[in-house]
């Protein structure tokens, strides 16, 4: 598996993982853990934008 589909699957599943946390935090009646499950998935996603624009600046040759 290369790095860039390790990353994809990793953000992927974190993601997931984060917004699902928040889910549950808000069911139980915890607003700040929600807000924080939303605010790791939001930056989860912002690294996963950031790794893709920086590996197609580097050059495989």
């Amino acid at each position: 598996m290369s790095l860039k589909a390790f990353h994809l699957v990793f953000v992927t599943l974190l993601t997931a993982l984060a917004f699902g946390c928040a889910a549950w935090a808000f069911s139980s009646g915890s607003v700040i853990w929600g807000v924080a499950g939303i605010a790791a998935a939001l930056l989860v996603i912002v690294y996963g934008v950031y790794f893709l624009k920086k590996l197609k600046k580097i050059s495989y040759l």
